[in-house]
This record gives C-alpha cells, structure tokens and sequence, in this order.
C-alpha cells in the first residue's frame, strides 16, 4: 500500500516539473495527449538548391516575406555569392541563418547622378540626370546637403516600382524638399541589412555581408551601414562579418538589447561598431573591429553597454570612443592595440552634464596606439566623472614608443580611480592634468 502510494506522489510531482512542451514529439505520439508545441517554420534558400532558387535579393526577400505572413521562422541560405540590388527588410522573430564563410550577400556597383526637376515633400517620383544603372526593384536614397553641417543631409530611402525614361517612381513618398538648387543627387546607396522601425527580436548568424567598398559612394552611418536599425529591440548577430562598406559596419539608432557575438567589422570606411544615440545595453563579446575609421563608437546616450574579449586593432583614429552621456558601461579583456590615434577616447563636449561618467576599464591590454601620431592609451578629455581603469597592461611592445603616453587625464576630469595597471615601455605612463591640491 506504501509502495502504491508513493508511486502516485511520483507521478503527481512529475506532471508538475515535466511540462508537455518539453516532452519529446515522439513520446507525446505514444500517448492521446494534445500537441500544442509549435515548431518554427524553415525555408531553404539557394542558387542551384532549395525551397526557392536565386542568386539576388529580391529571392531573400521573397523568403522573409513569406516566413513573415507564417508569423516568423529560420531562413537558411546556403553558399554562394548573392547580388544585393536592394537592402534586405526583416521582420519581427525571423532567423537569417547563412552557411558562414561561404554565404556572401554583396552589394553590386553603385551608380550617383544629380537631380533635374525639384521634388517636393509629397511626390512619389524623381526625374534623374542619368537613369542608367538604376533598376526596378533597387534601391534609392536621395540626398540634399545641409549647409550648416560638414556630414548632415535630408535623407530619403526607399525603393524603384517603375522606371519610365529618365523618371523613377518610388514606393513611399518623400517627406522632405529635395530641390535642384540643393545639390541633391540620387544614388544606389543602401543598407544590406536593414529593418522598419520597431521590427524586434530579429536574428543573424553565419553570414557575410560586403559593402563593394570600392564601387559604392561613401555614406555617413547615421543613414546606413553594412547593417543600419531604428527603434528595434533585442537583436542577436551571432558570427556575422561586416566588411568593405563605403560607411558604417553595424549601425543601431536608438536600439536597445542589440547583442553581437564572435562578429567581425572589417575594412569599412565608417565606423565599426556603432551603437547610435540612445541606445541601451548594448554586447559586444568576442567580437574584432579592424580597418575601420574607428573600433566602436559609442555615440549619444549609450548606457549599460558592455564590450568584453574584443579585438580592436588598426583603425585609422580610435579603438573605442565614448562620449556625450555614454555612462555605466564596461570594457572588459580587450585587445586594443595599433590604432591611428588613441587606444580609449573619452570625447570633449559642451557641459559636464554632458560627460561620460562612471564608466569601467578592467584588465584590457592596451598597446602600440599612435600609428598616425604620438598615440596616447586612454585620453580622458573633458569633464568626465567616476572613471575606472584597473588591471589593464599599457605601453609598447617595444621602444619605439607609438604610444607616448599610457593615461591622459584632462583638468576638468574627477574621481579617476587608477588601480594595478601595469606600465610597459611608456615614456609618459600618466599625464595628470588636474588640478593639484
């Protein structure tokens, strides 16, 4: 009768800790009990293989977009080099899964040509110098200069629904004036990645993707990147490269829980990693930022962000820079080492409540930095506040001394806390410009 019992209460307690979605399909088969997991929808994509078959976007996209009516799933794209005409638009809850190395989506040639009839803020159409390169189905953005600004520009994006002579008719309206008198021209810039605002949970892995540097006109990353979002939440890039784009590698406006692991940002022109005004707790783990303008920079707001075990090496001016309100982050084992300038950038600004306070620099190895200049290690400008750097390893591989100082600290700079940093071959080891007491 005991025995009896306590196998009931057996029973019982795993009904309890053993929910029916995690019982094997094969198991529940045996049985009259419900099936209610639903499992993710897969689509193949391929050139010579696969549910669908092409060598282009517009074949990706058809994938996207069907996974997208069927509420999300796993596009798996296998090897082969794809013609990117357009950007790819995801969805909510969709997994771009490539076969690593071996799958490429490449932007082809761009083509740039002046306006010749002013389009207002309402229109649905632009008359074109020259709309040879341009094509049905491509991508578009339209540019006019603001004069206050070295880099601003009105932007419009979008793409061609038709072509009719030297007119391109658009698939959204423009909603600013884009004038003859402005300079505006009208070029094949787009993202190879991109995304309406408020798409969320979104992932990439194994996966390519490559500017064409070499053919395309330069963008700033406020308006593109290899990979360009707005107001998306929680993205996960899982061994992704971003190379050769005329621009950005990862650019993320205003995005918050953006995640990147064992990612690559190579020999773009813009910045490596940009994770963009207001945005929140972004990772970066074991990730490699090379060739680029800057390693990772973050911009306006970031906070609670978290770099840990990255490679940040030979870009043209810094490894990391933080500036206006980028408060509360870490960088954690980093490798920041033969950049242009400066290894660490803390930026100058206009006010103190501007500063980036209370940011954290632990055991990083921090070398060789000054390609271009006499480089400084960590150069905290400004009126940054509640700064701590410990355990780091800082100086030159030898005495050639690249980086003439290991720590830069301005005189408006407070609460710097420097502990069990380790100086190696510095002429300068720290330049404390504060005041003394």
């Amino acid at each position: 009768m005991i025995k009896k019992y306590i196998t009931v209460v057996i029973l019982f307690l795993q009904c309890l800790i053993i929910p029916s979605k995690i019982i094997a399909q094969q198991d529940i088969l045996k049985t009259n009990r419900p099936i209610r997991t639903s499992l993710q929808l897969v689509i193949t994509i391929g050139q010579d293989k696969g549910d669908l078959q092409g060598k282009d976007d517009k074949i990706i996209q058809a994938g996207i977009e069907y996974l997208h009516r069927m509420g999300g799933g796993v596009l798996k794209i296998y090897p082969g080099i794809y013609d990117m005409n357009n950007a790819l638009y995801l969805h909510p809850n969709i997994t771009i899964l490539g076969s690593g190395e071996n799958t490429v989506l490449r932007k082809t040639d761009g083509v740039v040509t002046a306006i010749i009839r002013d389009v207002d803020w309402y229109e649905y159409a632009v008359q074109v110098e020259n709309a040879e390169g341009f094509i049905k189905g491509g991508g578009i953005m339209l540019r006019s200069p603001i004069e206050s600004s070295d880099w601003a520009c009105d932007i419009f994006k979008g793409t061609i629904k038709r072509i009719e002579g030297d007119v391109l008719f658009l698939d959204n309206l423009s909603r600013e004036n884009f004038w003859v008198n402005k300079k505006v021209t009208a070029a094949t810039i787009f993202p190879i990645l991109t995304a309406n605002e408020e798409t969320d949970n979104v992932h990439v892995e194994n996966i390519v993707l490559d500017g064409n540097k070499d053919n395309n006109e330069v963008i700033n990353g406020n308006y593109a990147g290899a990979v360009f979002i707005q107001n998306c939440d929680n993205w996960i890039f899982n061994n992704v490269t971003a190379q050769n784009y005329n621009g950005d590698g990862y650019s993320f406006q205003i995005c918050d829980d953006i995640h990147f692991d064992n990612c690559k940002s190579l020999n773009n022109s813009g910045l490596g990693f940009h994770p963009g005004s207001g945005s929140q707790r972004p990772v970066f783990r074991n990730c490699t930022s090379t060739g680029n303008d800057q390693g990772i920079f973050f911009c306006w707001g970031v906070t609670y962000g978290l770099a840990e075990n990255c490679i940040l090496t030979n870009n043209n001016k810094y490894g990391i820079s933080i500036g206006h309100r980028d408060t509360d982050n870490i960088i954690r084992g980093c490798k920041i080492e033969n950049n242009g300038e400066v290894g660490i950038l803390f930026r100058d600004g206009d006010n103190g409540f501007f500063a980036a306070n209370r940011n954290t620099i632990e055991n990083c190895e921090i070398k060789d930095n000054g390609r271009k200049k006499s480089g400084i290690g960590i150069d905290i400008k400004w009126e940054a506040e509640d700064i701590s750097i410990k355990k780091c390893r800082i100086g030159n591989t030898n005495a050639k001394n690249k980086q003439k100082t290991a720590i830069r600290i301005s005189k408006g700079s407070k609460h710097i806390t420097l502990e069990e940093n380790t100086f190696i071959n510095s002429p300068v080891e720290i330049e404390d410009n504060r005041p003394k007491d």
